[in-house]
């Protein structure tokens, strides 16, 4: 396949490379780097997955990872991720704020992990397989009937894959990237674009497998939340955990967080579930369309969603620099207490000290 051609069917893909090749290897006022995770086949076609980096090479400065492109449909997630990375390319030939605060914290971006889901227009990855159901862990409560995922068939949407098979490449390549980036960090925030749910923003953390079980970090996850609320009060986002609106197995987010606890690292993960059903409201004939349901359409809408949300994504990157004012802070039993009242009502309060 030529390049052209490819890049006709991944726009995505051509903008991230020329970042790679045009704008990062110009930066010199904090360090670069990008790393080939893997690699997966486009109709025969090697595609890389990329990471890249920019800030702190000590493996003990607090970190920021966003991801975007999980789920092949929802483009704009990729787009989010990219138009983030071109304005901080942009600003770190100038903003010598910026350039002080990546000297001491380390971003990583990973702005399309399912490229051939992108380009064939799946959900799933290539092999038909939801990312986002993939992982080895299974909800202990009754899930939504194929949305949860299910090992029926890969010609049904939101299949987890075959059992005992392990996981699909790509998402592999995200749990070891994130286990690689916070195995020694006294914290690293994650944040996962999606689209495609309701007419509003929301901000989902775990768990995605339980209603009932809050996860062990909850204060923490609250004080962000009360922190981002009252510093940007007129932003439109809901704020709570995916399971308020279903449960499913395999939850990428799910495994890696309970793996982080059992290990004994700070990782915080949130996903970012851009509202698309109001585009559709809309523009209701982009439905015609298999992007429709989960992508603007429209290039001012599209231009709208782009630049809405680099103000939560300015909020998260300084707050992993001034995690040591919040993380883990005298009152985090409190704000756990207040979450669990809030968001788990019928939950055994949690006890942080046992």
């Amino acid at each position: 396949m030529h390049t052209s051609m490819l890049y006709a069917r991944l726009p995505e893909l051509g903008q991230l490379e020329a970042l790679v090749k045009h704008q990062l290897p110009h930066i010199r006022t904090v360090p670069v780097e990008t790393r080939k995770l893997t690699t997966v086949l486009l109709d025969a076609l090697p595609i890389p997955l990329y990471a890249v980096s920019l800030g702190a090479q000590d493996p003990q400065a607090p970190g920021l990872v966003i991801v975007g492109g999980v789920h092949g449909l929802e483009r704009i997630g990729s787009q989010v991720v990219l138009t983030l990375m071109n304005s901080l390319c942009q600003r770190l030939h100038w903003d010598t704020a910026l350039q002080h605060k990546l000297q001491a914290i380390r971003l990583v971006f990973l702005p399309l992990l399912n490229p051939v889901g992108m380009a064939k227009r799946y959900r799933s990855n290539g092999n038909h397989i939801d990312l986002m159901r993939n992982a080895p862990i299974d909800s202990k409560e009754p899930t939504a009937w194929l949305v949860g995922g299910h090992r029926f068939s890969k010609r049904l949407p939101w299949f987890r894959g075959e059992i005992g098979l392990g996981m699909e490449a790509e998402a592999q390549a995200l749990v070891d990237l994130i286990e690689q980036e916070s195995a020694h960090r006294p914290l690293t925030l994650a944040l996962d674009c999606h689209s495609g749910f309701g007419s509003k923003d929301r901000l989902w953390f775990p768990y995605a497998k339980s209603r009932h079980q809050p996860m062990k970090k909850i204060g923490d996850i609250y004080h962000l939340k009360e922190l981002f609320f009252n510093a940007y009060p007129h932003q439109n986002y809901i704020f709570e955990p995916q399971a308020l609106h279903y449960t499913c197995h395999g939850d990428l987010w799910d495994y890696l967080y309970d793996r982080s606890e059992a290990g004994g690292t700070h990782l915080l993960p949130i996903t970012l579930e851009m509202g698309s059903w109001r585009w559709v409201r809309k523009n209701p004939l982009q439905l015609a369309d298999r992007l429709g349901l989960f992508h603007p359409m429209k290039p001012h809408r599209i231009q709208r969603v782009l630049r809405t949300h680099l103000t939560l994504m300015e909020f998260l990157i300084n707050a992993t620099y001034a995690y040591q004012s919040w993380y883990q802070g005298e009152l985090s039993q409190c704000y756990a207490d207040t979450a669990t009242s809030l968001w788990y009502p019928d939950a055994t309060p949690l006890n942080l000290n046992d």
